[in-house]
């Protein structure tokens, strides 16, 4: 029997483990809309970036059990996005498509509950396939919102996931700067409005909004000085306001260290100067191999780390991404081609052509 408790444990240590995750979204003070994310993992998942051009065909499925024939549809829109190359067809965990509309995947576990598909059902599919039939299918939050209440979404122990079970919850920004986080809680689907512009793992987001009023004293002013008696004590520099601010690397500490940073900083003029705020806050909750490890069922240790960044400009059809390797090196792409394309393209994170430092002779000659 303690065998049985102690190989359960080490088993759930493995499904939590890979869990750090953090989505920030911004509008500049021209309007544009800039979403980004940090995808933390501790295996290779093949992260393979991927274009998916308008009229891809999508096979929606439903559980063995229900008896129901798979359906088929088509993508209304080009999707450029990051998906787990070593799932089967792949699985995509971020994207943007040509309307402007994004998404983010992030896990949470230990509160996700897909939905029961019965034989009644006329719209249903597997996790799998929903990143893909989102963003191909819908141009923007208000139009997609009102087809989530009707989509059965599922997943089982069948579905060829990885080392981990796909339990994840989404967050969707379009161009408007409109969006919303996406749940599979007890079996039914919770759709609330992004009200924090944040999104990162466990628990769920309504607790991670109840949990920001503990850090309602939280300022970017600090207290300049202090009478102490006949003493002037003086701040030692400037921050103290953010005092208390968490600095560990747990989904909760990360939810209010972005939101403290994304709602604090100084709005930005355009989309470039959104892209490079979204960077600056994504750099505050990066993680170095080594710092947020576990252990593994045969005793060794594991490290959760910052695989890759995207930083998405929704307004103008543009991504930025880094993989753990290229941190200060962004590869930016113009989508607008890629979008046009009529044939699907693949190529790794790791293998992309990221910015190479050159050399400058004479940079600093008079």
């Amino acid at each position: 029997m303690m065998r049985l408790v102690a190989t359960t444990l080490s088993l759930l240590a493995m499904v939590n483990a890979g869990i750090a995750c953090t989505a920030v979204d911004l509008i500049a003070a021209d309007k544009s809309v800039i979403a980004g994310r940090t995808m933390e993992w501790a295996y290779d998942m093949k992260w393979t970036l991927v274009s998916q051009p308008k009229g891809t065909p999508l096979t929606l499925v439903a559980p063995k059990a229900a008896g129901l024939p798979n359906v088929t549809v088509t993508t209304k829109y080009a999707v450029v996005g990051v998906s787990a190359g070593i799932i089967p067809g792949g699985a995509l965990l971020d994207g943007q498509n040509a309307q402007g509309l994004s998404m983010s995947a992030n896990f949470l576990p230990g509160f996700t509950q897909y939905q029961t598909v019965t034989a009644q059902d006329k719209q249903y599919q597997s996790v799998l396939t929903f990143g893909s039939w989102a963003l191909g299918s819908f141009a923007s939050v208000a139009e997609l919102e009102p087809a989530l209440k009707t989509m059965k979404v599922w997943a089982d122990a069948s579905l060829p996931s990885g080392p981990t079970p796909p339990t994840l919850h989404f967050v969707f920004v379009d161009r408007s700067g409109a969006g919303i986080v996406v749940e599979y809680v007890d079996g039914e689907v919770r759709i609330h409005q992004n009200a924090a512009h944040v999104l990162t793992n466990a628990p769920t987001y309504d607790w991670h909004l109840n949990n920001l009023r503990n850090y309602l004293s939280l300022s970017t002013v600090a207290v300049a000085q202090r009478q102490v008696g006949t003493l002037n004590v003086t701040e030692l520099g400037a921050g103290g306001g953010g005092l208390g601010l968490p600095g560990d690397y747990t989904p909760p500490s990360r939810f209010v260290k972005a939101a403290f940073l994304r709602h604090y900083a100084e709005q930005p003029k355009d989309a470039a100067g959104a892209a490079q705020m979204v960077g600056h806050i994504l750099n505050n909750v990066d993680i170095p191999v080594g710092i947020a490890q576990f252990k593994n069922p045969d005793g060794s240790l594991g490290s959760d780390y910052t695989q890759w960044v995207v930083v998405k400009d929704l307004t103008n059809n543009r991504l930025s991404i880094a993989n753990y390797a290229n941190r200060l090196n962004y590869l930016t792409i113009e989508l607008d081609p890629l979008f046009a394309q009529d044939t699907p393209g693949a190529k790794l994170v790791d293998d992309l052509p990221y910015p190479r430092p050159v050399a400058a002779p004479g940079l600093l000659a008079p």
